[in-house]
């Protein structure tokens, strides 16, 4: 185990949630306000999508990006920001003609997933490193485009987090890095339980860091109920941690849940377990990020 774990909360992602717990943030404020209040949870990054504030659905609108991005930095609580960089990429084929898309389909160029990175730039970005089938739809990142998205986060200072549905993905985030996209030691995020990806338990945890380079940083996190043991096995494997209204909604079975309650509960387990979690200072330091306030660490 490591004496200090790096702990994420991914405050309101893109799923249809917002009608299933009223603690889902939608507008920028909220989403900012539920960044803020992870924080000083315990949270050490704030994991950030964007949402249409009149509808609640997923939006790509770098404004809305921005708005969150500014609020959160004006805080008097420190937080690293991690902007998704996944963008459109969901693929649902059309029933009169499967060559196209149909209803539910959202895709966007390499570069217009780079865009809120590249104009904002925070300190963290995810990169999804393959396409996985995600339910009864398909999540398409063709290996160019992921080299040519890994140039663009690259090229901008910010640090590509290499997210990974399934084991293959694993194989191309290491192409990645032995190519030279990837700078310093990479950071890998292993997303686990989802329809039908790489399943949450601890073989596959253990799997999967074992196929890592030697200097890699890893976290994983499971969704749903398998939420918390994910944090459980992850700290107890050496990896950092993940939680939040993106991934899973209840507290406990049958019991909404807020973000900072989350925050609150994967704090209780890592400190159980004799670790505890890093500042966003420790952790710029740890990951050699850079401090978008200007100020020493």
């Amino acid at each position: 185990m490591q004496k200090k774990v790096i702990l994420s909360c991914a405050v309101t992602g893109a799923g249809d949630t917002v009608s299933k717990n009223p603690a889902v943030p939608v507008t920028p404020k909220e989403i900012a306000d539920a960044s803020i209040k992870a924080a000083k949870a315990g949270a050490t990054i704030a994991h950030i999508h964007v949402r249409d504030p009149e509808t609640g659905q997923l939006s790509h609108d770098v404004n809305l990006f921005r708005e969150v991005v500014e609020r959160v930095r004006e805080a008097d609580t420190d937080v690293i920001l991690n902007i998704t960089a996944g963008g459109g990429g969901d693929w649902v084929p059309s029933d009169e003609d499967p060559t196209r898309g149909g209803a539910g389909t959202d895709m966007q160029t390499p570069e217009e997933r780079h865009e809120p990175v590249g104009e904002l730039l925070p300190e963290i970005c995810t990169l999804d490193c393959g396409s996985v089938n995600f339910g009864n739809q398909v999540y398409i990142s063709p290996t160019d485009w992921l080299r040519k998205q890994a140039s663009l986060i690259q090229q901008s200072g910010v640090r590509a987090e290499l997210e990974c549905f399934d084991t293959g993905h694993i194989r191309f985030a290491n192409q990645l890095v032995k190519e030279g996209l990837i700078d310093g030691d990479p950071l890998f995020q292993f997303c686990l339980g989802i329809p039908w990806g790489a399943a949450a338990d601890a073989e596959t945890i253990a799997y999967m860091k074992s196929r890592i380079p030697e200097n890699g940083r890893w976290a994983a996190f499971g969704i749903g109920r398998m939420q918390m043991p994910v944090v459980a096995q992850s700290v107890l494997q050496g990896g950092n941690i993940r939680v939040g209204l993106e991934d899973n909604i209840y507290l406990k079975k049958g019991v909404l849940a807020s973000n900072e309650q989350l925050v609150d509960k994967a704090v209780g387990i890592t400190q159980s377990l004799g670790s505890d979690i890093m500042t966003p200072a420790e952790a710029r330091e740890t990951l050699n990020l850079r401090n978008p306030h200007g100020k020493e660490q």
